[in-house]
């Protein structure tokens, strides 16, 4: 037995972990934990307004204009180089209406049949930021009417200049959605009428250019974001001619649409499943239509449009690391977080680019957990979650992570043998503040990272606490999946 139940009651028990015969149960991409930079961010305009800037007492409204983000800020080049390696989305509803120019400084105002314009500039400054942190770029292409000809057929000629753009600054588009959220068509940028067969038409037509255009590219698809019947038939029309599938999950909308959760359910079981339940839904239609094809979820975070408050704080990062833990363990290999520093989901403010908690969790994601996912053997367990991974650069060990996402209930478990310990805390979670094993997290001079050092602690029983997160990792565990 991986794991016993010692005591009489379920809630007090304690759980005995044997990291030296956990078995293999999958293999996630060296780039599983990635991030999205949305096209909006690059060429300016309206996007998520950020609560903080919503004047106290009133409602905050939804969408607030931007100037285009400076991604040659060293701040944010140095906190997503430690991220690296990762792929870099730049996609999102923008991308769909969004003229590609052959210039740096084309008229203001987009051609017809577009909403605006992407400079040959403002691309440069996203594939030089693409080369410094080892983030190869994943992208849609516009589909709006300003890409179609007389009988409404899609061209591929933005997007042919958006790949040479990025060949000419030395990029590297590494995979590549034909467009973002074909679901939602009317929000999109379609043409009116848009339905599973343009999109099966159109997209025979992508598939046909990137494979000659783009030969080494991963074509993703349908990059959808519901579960129900539309969703189903644009996976069957584009199924045959996929590499990998793509999906997008927000568990709920944010208050900014008319959402009324609270944080009081920020930490619930049944909240953290909700991530589960849309992969399962593209599980099957995987199986069904594309057996054995990979699966990436290229759009996720705490809720769309934007957010919700407690998303920029603690509260958050139980929902972010269990995410990753959930689906790594059933065999997703990548998971693209919006945003990277965008409204109040990005995982660093949008004003001062300083990490808030996500960020942390995130690195600390990168440091130890490896691509060699194990089972923990721990059964479903309310208030407890468990995930096991070889360790990161670290042969023959084991990093397990450790979420005790009850608000009043103590855990124990016990460990064969020593282990560091890594443990976020927070004295108050909605304040945007963190804790690594006591000390709160924050940048040092020069914006330097601090060290983030786990505490010895001996085998034994371990006390989880309520509200917690640990990482913990055993050196030397015998295990032979991660020799």
């Amino acid at each position: 037995m991986i794991v016993a139940f010692a005591g009489a009651q379920a809630l007090a028990a304690e759980l005995v972990l044997d990291v030296a015969t956990m078995p293999r149960v999958a293999a996630i991409d060296p780039r599983f934990q990635s991030y999205n930079i949305e096209m909006v961010e690059v060429i300016g305009g309206r996007f998520w307004k950020p609560y903080a800037e919503a004047r106290a007492g009133t409602k905050a409204g939804r969408l607030a204009p931007r100037s285009p983000i400076d991604l040659g800020d060293s701040r944010l080049r140095k906190l997503a180089a430690a991220l690296a390696p990762a792929y870099l989305r730049v996609s999102g509803t923008s991308a769909n209406s969004t003229f590609v120019a052959n210039s740096d400084t084309p008229s203001a105002t987009p051609p017809g049949g577009f909403n605006s314009v992407l400079t040959r500039q403002q691309w440069q400054s996203v594939v030089d930021f693409s080369r410094a942190v080892d983030a190869p770029i994943v992208t849609s292409f516009a589909i709006s009417a300003g890409t179609r000809d007389a009988g409404g057929r899609w061209k591929a000629t933005q997007a042919e200049r958006l790949l040479a753009h990025t060949l000419a600054f030395g990029g590297h588009v590494a995979a590549a959605e034909f467009m973002n959220e074909p679901d939602l068509p009317a929000i999109g940028g379609a043409p009116n009428g848009y339905n599973a067969a343009a999109y099966a038409r159109d997209f025979a037509t992508f598939r046909s250019f990137m494979k000659r255009a783009a030969p080494d590219a991963t074509i993703l698809g349908p990059g959808t974001a519901s579960t129900g019947a539309d969703a189903a038939a644009l996976f069957a029309a584009t199924a045959h001619g996929i590499d990998a599938v793509s999906y997008h999950h927000y568990g709920a909308l944010s208050a900014r649409c008319g959402s009324d959760r609270t944080a009081e359910a920020a930490l619930s079981d049944e909240w953290l499943a909700r991530t589960g339940k849309t992969f399962a839904f593209y599980r099957t239609l995987r199986d069904r239509r594309a057996p054995g094809k990979p699966i990436w979820l290229t759009e996720t975070a705490e809720s769309a449009c934007g957010g919700n408050r407690w998303a920029a704080t603690f509260l958050d990062t139980f929902r972010y690391l269990d995410q990753l833990g959930r689906l790594a363990k059933a065999g997703v290999q990548v998971v693209m977080h919006n945003t990277l520093a965008a409204s109040d989901y990005g995982l660093l403010d949008e004003r001062t680019h300083l990490p808030r908690p996500d960020y942390w969790a995130a690195l600390l994601w990168r440091r130890l957990m490896g691509m060699t996912v194990l089972d923990a053997g721990v059964a479903p367990h309310p208030g407890l979650h468990v995930y096991a991974h070889c360790a990161r650069d670290m042969p023959d060990g084991v990093a397990l992570l450790v979420i005790n996402n009850d608000r009043k209930i103590e855990r124990k478990l016990t460990l064969p043998a020593g282990a560091l310990r890594y443990t976020l805390t927070s004295a108050t979670p909605e304040d945007g503040t963190v804790q690594l094993n006591g000390h709160t997290l924050s940048l040092g001079t020069e914006d330097q990272i601090p060290p983030l050092a786990g505490e010895a602690t001996a085998a034994g029983t371990i006390t989880i606490a309520p509200a917690t997160i640990s990482f913990l990792i055993v050196a030397n565990a015998g295990n032979a999946n991660c020799r």
